[in-house]
């Protein structure tokens, strides 16, 4: 059995991800020209769109990770989230763009952006390849978005069930298991 089995449609096909993240690359580089910003990619799923994306953008960059974690199995339900994996630099008077996968509450990114702040960065904005707005139960500032999807479950270019279907080079509806 393969893994596209289990995909019902394609949402967004690898032709229109690769496109959308050259603009976003432009876009980003036309912003950033001249201050050397760091990219903090949030593990794991925004690996994938961190890795293209850091191709497309031709200027001076730093890239660094962070990974997410909870204190129970619910998180999405309760909102705890604890830092498991740190930025390995400081990011005090830097220009700072976190990488994300997928906006859906925007509770675990808030938490995020909140303890970023307190580090005192030139700045902080965020680029998601993925928004579900429908889904937003706290306002959430995002200066770059690949693409805005409606509020269904999705796997493909880095994002997961279980972990599987982060490979698959496009964005696709999971059929429900």
């Amino acid at each position: 059995m393969s893994l596209t089995d289990n995909i019902i449609e394609v949402l967004l096909s690898a032709e229109v991800i690769r496109a959308r993240v050259a603009e976003l690359g432009a876009q980003i580089s036309h912003d950033y020209n001249g201050k050397n910003p760091i990219l903090a990619c949030v593990l794991k799923g925004g690996l994938t769109f961190l890795a293209d994306l850091s191709r497309t953008i031709p200027i001076p960059h730093e890239i660094d990770f962070l990974a997410i974690g909870s204190y129970g199995p619910k998180m999405a339900k309760t909102g705890v989230v604890r830092i498991m994996m740190d930025l390995e630099g400081s990011i005090e008077d830097r220009h700072v763009l976190l990488v994300e996968d997928i906006v859906n509450t925007g509770r675990t990114l808030a938490y995020i952006v909140e303890n970023l702040q307190t580090r005192r960065p030139a700045s902080l904005r965020i680029c998601t390849l993925l928004d579900k707005p429908d889904r937003h139960a706290v306002p959430i500032p995002l200066d770059y978005v690949g693409f805005t999807i409606p509020d269904r479950f999705v796997v493909g270019y880095g994002l997961d069930f279980r972990e599987k279907y982060r490979n698959l080079p496009f964005v696709g509806v999971l059929r429900e298991t």
